[in-house]
This record gives C-alpha cells, structure tokens and sequence, in this order.
C-alpha cells in the first residue's frame, strides 16, 4: 500500500456542506471524501457513487446542508500500526481508500493500494512517464552559493528535470562531531571530512538554492544524511526525499523518512540482494511511496560492474518505479538503462572536473549532460509498444518507390479469369503486393486492363469510388500530373486544376498534353526537390544554395505564366511552394527564426512574379522528402505564418494535414490554429492527419475535427479554393481523390 499522512485533499469536517466535499471529491481525483469532526475522529466515508445516489434519492437536493448527514458511516477502516500487507489485502474493486485510524478513532493517514506511479512535485514518476533526468550536484559547488546557482542555471539549461543536493549535519553525523582535524580518523574519513567541512552550504544557503530550484522550473531534490537535515529540509517543505546508497541499510533513518509520507528515491549501492529485500520490506510496511535506483556505488564504475540488468530485479522486488543512478563514465550506460526501461536516472554534475573533490570526476559537464538528455528523449520516443506493427510514414514511401506491385502483361476484356501467367511482378510497389497472388489468380477482371496495368484493391474487393459531379460552397478541383490530365480532368465538374510538378515536368513539353484551352482555373504546386538533390530552401543560410533554390522556383513561376493562357479563367494562377526552413539532424534555433523568414521575404522579392501569385503553404513538423525525414522551423507556428502575411502581403497555402500534426506536435489547440491562419487563407489542401508523422490520410481516417474546420472555414475563408490531398489519391484513375469528395461534400 502506499500511506498519506498528508491529508487535506481528503478531509471534510461533518459540518461543512455537502457542496464542499462535492468539490473536495472532484479535485482530488480519488472520487473519495473522507469525513471527520473538529477533534479528527473519523465519522465516514463519502463516495462520488454515495453522492450520486443520494441525489437521485432527493426531490429537492440541498448541497448546503451538513456533509455528515449523508455520509457512510460504517465504511472499510484499518488500525495505523496494523500490518501493511494486511491492509493492503482489503483493498478491491470498490475500495480503493482506506481511513487508518489512531487508537481513540481519529484519522491520522489515508492508505491507497500500492502503484508503479507516483507524484515528485508536478511530476509524474514511473512506468509511461517520461524518465526523470537528476541532476546530481551534490556538493560540487563546492560551498559556495554563487556556484549552486549557476549550476542550477546550467542543469536547467541542459534539460534536467530535477536538481538535487546533499545535507549534513555533521555533529551529529561524525562520531567525532565532525572533527576534520582528529588524527585518529583514516585517510579516507579524514579527506572526506576535510571535503565536507569546506564544501557544505549553511542550511540557510540550502534554502535559498531550493528556492532557485523551483524558481527556475525544476525540481529540487536533497539527500539528508542524518536526521538533523531531515529535519530542517521538513521544516522547509521539501517534495520528496533522495537517500543515499550509504543509508539503505540504516532501518531507523528508513523508516523515519518513509514516516514523512513523502516520496523517496533509494539508492542501492553497496546493499547486497538479501539487504535490498529487507529494506523493501520495511518501506513496504510503512506504506512509503518509494523508487528503487540500481548503483554501484564505486568511483568510476567500470562496465563490467555496473550490471544494468538488476533493475529488472529491483522492479520485480519493489513493484515500484526504478532507474539507475551512474558513477560511470560517460552517457552510453545512461541512455542504455533508459532502453532497458529505467523510469530514474541520476547523474553527477558538475561545471569543472578538475575541481576539488572526486564527484566532479565522474560529473558531466551542461554539454555533456544536455546530450544525454538528447540522448535518452530520443531513446523514450523510439522504444514504442509491444504488440502488432503499422507501417510508417516514410515506410509507406519507400514502400511504394522501392516495393514491387502486380501488374498485368496483357490485354484483358472485363469478366476475363485472370491466370498468374497473365501477371509480372515489378516495381514501383503502387498496386498489390506480390503476396496478394493467389487473391487475384482465378478472379475475373473488373475493368479493362493493358499491359503495364497496375492492380488495386478494388479489383478484390470490387469496392470503389467513382467519379461524379459535386457540390461544393467554394471552388474545387483535384492534384494531376500532366500525363494523368486527360484521364481525369473530363470526370467531374471542377473549377480548377492543381499541377504538381516534379523537377522532370519542367523540362518537357507542356503543349504535347493539351489539345485545346479549358474552361478552368489553374493552380501549380512546385517541386520541393530539383535535380542533383536540391532541396528547395528560400531561408537558408547559404547565399550560394539559396540563389539556386530562387533560380528553381523562377523556373516553376515562368511555366506557370506559359500555362495559364490554356486555362481560360487563369486571370492570375496560384504557386504553392513549400519555402524551406527545414534541418537535417535538430530543430533550428528558436533565435534564428526571424532571420530566417526575413530571408524568404527577400528572396521572393526578388523573383519576378508578375501574373502569378505566391503562397507559402503551411508545413508540418517532420516533412519527408526523398532522402529522408528533416524538421521544418518555418510557417508551422499559426502566429508567426499570420505576422509573415500581414507584414509581407502573401497569402498562404493552408495545409490541414500539415497543420494538425503541427497542432499535435506542439500540443496547440487545431482550432486556434485555424482561426488564426484561415483569415490569411487563399487556398487549401484537405487532408486528413493521425500523431505527427502520419500525412495525407484519407478524409475521416484521422484525427481532424471536419466538422469545426469547415464551419472556421466558413467564417474566415469563405472564398478559398481547395483539393482532397489524399496521399496516393491519384491511383486507381483517381479512387482517393473521389472518395475524398464524397466525404467533405457534407461539410463544404
């Protein structure tokens, strides 16, 4: 069980009303009120069920009236001094708070059945949680006050979660009342007390370091080493307690900090396996929320001791969070107990190694700490879930450029059986897999197919969607490709045409794929990549890289004017361009960004624009081009995209696919999002978005709410034109785009 003998979340007097505990129940996330009179002796217990059907049960329910009237006054109790593990078997189902009782009736703490979860200030501890990164600065200021705040500064800086401290009392510590200078002591307590009496802080210093600690954002953390510091970090008002290695085995100070009923962190280096199982035992009995660190507690641990895979032991003796607290050299093994699923790990740190003291020795320093940190958030997020395998994003490209699909190798009428020597396995894999064989062989053929024909779903399944004319309240068209045009520009009634262009499109002949002008809009997306592995980028740093990415985009700009004259109603055709601002390994800096905006204003002040009209289109956070994934910096943040239109007079291109994994990356409200951009809206593409990588999804497959887009649309953009960009719309003569339709039709 895990004991609170701090109980204000908890607690209602019998003459308070019932509204009060009604609110006492909801803030504490427990659905549990428990009710006492002024002296503290326990009158009962009232659940959010109990007040539900006292409710129902009341014509006219009065929630002013005393509490103590309609609470359960014979609820499950428990002595405080009984066994633990005999309190923990009452708890069920039903019961999960349990008021310990005092010999005279009074509640003196509150017991809740044993979790792998627990709070440490606003954090949360334990399995699922992000690991919590300690900054261990021990005594490595080194007494001095200046330096422990500069430490907390850089420890913060660096991405620790928590900062802790040691105390001392030494006194009452020593044997010998601290005496640095008793001959009689060894070398080894010799050096140390000599360390410890010029390298402590004052118990006021200590406050004040606190007190930056939680200023700064961070939590702070300390180890007492004897009870005279516990007793001051009490008087304080500390969050949790750290015990060191050397007191795990000290059952008297154990249990006086677990007694506290704040959560401690134990290490357990230098404590044998028969040693560790006792000291749980004893946190156990108390009802303490505890962590259990592994730790070999030898400066530096060399590799072959450190034996990571003890913390599967200690979580399997503790059912408690674990971690590993590390005196070995470097990151790796850090990083590696991460993996391992470490939810804790501590690390000296330090702004000097060649300081006074062994600490600093096996401490990092910010750099060296921030990369660790680096280092485990990206292990955290590329450990997953068990369970089955969903292909990814940047599988699913690759998977279409480099798998093989079946395809038909000659001519064959509807109804015709198709034979497997009527198939060719080959790449690209834009159709069936090759291991949908024995599907298809045998089936008749449900349309006509050629040779070179791909096979779809829909020839399985039969199921598809055709094309039809729509009705939309602003204009529409779909995404094609110059060698699709003719195939799917007679099949409905669109207002336009979007063009994406790869870089090869721009050296063909565009007058070979029209035989007369049509009666339409024309909008062109450019390429993002161009020949010899350019990336498109109008912000980069390089002058040389960006003037060639400006040279590109003219290109596009200058088709784009020979287009228009075969579109009729192409007074001024749109150019959707993705402007760059990506990094290949890490985001930008945030203090690069306005440099980096200012560039893209510039360069495309410079083109020649005349009859076009340029809009940025809004980017997602993981964009994925040929070559891999990158992180985008620019026209992802709503506020910033809306200060670059009404600064530099451009509309934009709203992305809603790229913009909901924006949303979701950055944990911002879509609906903002949408209300903030649509005003500077000229054009959208409608997509459908799942986390933060998965692009381009279906309408309805994801997680948009279609239903608020469309009526902020309505508001804000009522003229903008659109297409469903539905990632891989175009196969199956269009299958995506005309499912896609179908499904906004009801909402625009």
């Amino acid at each position: 069980m895990n004991l609170d003998r701090e109980m204000s979340r908890y607690l209602v007097l019998d003459e308070e009303s019932v509204r009060v505990a009604l609110e006492k129940i909801d803030r504490n996330d427990e659905g549990v009120a428990v009710c006492v009179d002024t002296s503290g002796l326990l009158v009962g217990v009232l659940t959010d069920g109990d007040l539900r059907r006292w409710l129902v049960g009341q014509p006219l329910p009065n929630l002013d009236q005393p509490v103590g009237g309609i609470v359960n006054t014979s609820p499950r109790t428990a002595r405080i001094d009984d066994d633990a593990r005999r309190i923990e078997s009452r708890f069920d189902q039903d019961v999960h708070l349990i008021p310990l009782l005092d010999d005279d009736g009074r509640c003196v703490a509150i017991a809740r059945p044993r979790s792998a979860l627990y709070a440490l200030g606003d954090r949360t501890v334990g399995p699922g949680a992000p690991c919590l990164l300690i900054a261990e600065i021990g005594i490595n200021h080194n007494g001095s006050l200046d330096l422990a705040f500069r430490m907390i500064d850089e420890a913060v800086e660096a991405g620790a979660d928590c900062v802790k401290f040691q105390l001392r009392d030494l006194s009452s510590l020593y044997s010998n009342a601290g005496d640095a200078s008793d001959h009689r002591e060894d070398l080894g307590s010799q050096y140390t007390l000599d360390l410890l009496t010029r390298h402590q802080l004052t118990v006021d210093e200590m406050y004040r370091a606190l007190d930056h600690c939680r200023d700064s954002g961070v939590i702070p953390l300390v180890t007492p080493w004897d009870e005279a510091s516990m007793e001051r970090l009490e008087e304080y008002g500390i969050d949790g307690y750290k015990t060191a290695s050397a007191d795990f085995t000290n059952h008297p100070f154990l249990r006086r900090l677990a007694r506290t009923g704040k959560p401690l962190i134990c290490s357990t280096g230098m404590t044998s396996h028969s040693e560790v199982r006792e000291s749980v035992d004893l946190l156990i009995s108390e009802g303490s929320q505890f962590a259990l660190l592994h730790c070999n507690s030898t400066y530096p641990a060399p590799f072959k001791d450190v034996n990571l895979r003890y913390m599967e032991t200690l979580r399997e003796i503790g059912g408690c969070p674990t971690g590993y607290s590390s005196h070995d050299r470097g990151i790796n093994v850090c990083v590696a107990a991460v993996a391992l699923g470490a939810d804790i790990i501590e690390k000296h740190f330090t702004l000097d190694k060649e300081m006074e003291g062994n600490d600093h020795r096996v401490s990092l320093l910010p750099g060296e700490f921030a990369a660790l940190v680096t280092g485990i958030r990206e292990v955290e997020e590329a450990k997953g879930s068990p369970g089955g395998r969903s292909l990814t994003q940047g599988e699913m490209m690759n998977r279409e450029s480099l798998g093989k699909s079946l395809m038909v190798n000659m001519y064959l009428e509807p109804g015709t059986v198709i034979e497997e020597h009527m198939l060719d396995i080959r790449s690209p894999g834009r159709g069936l897999q090759p291991n949908r064989l024995a599907e298809v062989v045998g089936l008749p053929a449900r349309r006509p197919l050629k040779p070179g024909d791909v096979l779809y779903p829909s020839d399985v399944s039969g199921a598809s969607a055709v094309a039809r004319e729509y009705s939309f309240d602003r204009p529409m068209g779909i995404p094609v490709r110059y060698h699709d045009l003719a195939d799917l520009e007679p099949l409905s009634n669109f207002d336009f045409l979007e063009f994406h262009l790869s870089y090869k499109d721009l050296d063909v002949d565009e007058s070979l794929f029209f035989d007369q002008p049509l009666d339409l809009d024309l909008v062109v997306h450019s390429p993002d990549l161009f020949e010899g592995d350019h990336l498109l980028d109008l912000s980069s740093p390089d002058p040389d890289y960006r003037a060639v990415s400006m040279r590109h985009l003219q290109r596009v700009v200058d088709l784009t004017r020979r287009l228009a004259p075969r579109f009729t109603k192409a007074d001024r055709p749109l150019v959707v361009v993705s402007v760059g601002g990506f990094t290949q390994h890490a985001p930008a800096d945030e203090n690069e960004k306005e440099e980096r905006y200012r560039r893209v204003a510039d360069a495309l002040a410079t083109l020649d624009l005349d009859g076009v009209e340029v809009l940025p289109q809004t980017m997602p956070p993981f964009p994925w081009y040929f070559g891999g994934q990158r992180f985008m910096n620019l026209f992802i943040d709503p506020k910033e995209i809306a200060a670059f239109s009404r600064e530099h007079g451009y509309r934009v291109c709203f992305d809603t696919s790229h913009s909901k994994l924006a949303c979701t990356h950055h944990h911002w409200s879509f609906s903002e999002f949408v209300q903030t951009v649509a005003p500077h809206t000229a054009h959208l593409h409608l997509g459908d978005a799942a986390g933060v990588d998965g692009e381009g999804l279906q309408v309805m497959d994801g997680d948009i709410d279609w239903r608020m887009l469309s009526t902020e649309l309505r508001k804000l953009a009522p003229d903008a034109s659109f297409i469903p960009e539905i990632w891989q719309g175009h196969k199956n003569s269009g299958q995506g785009f005309w499912r896609a339709l179908e499904l906004l039709e009801p909402y625009f």
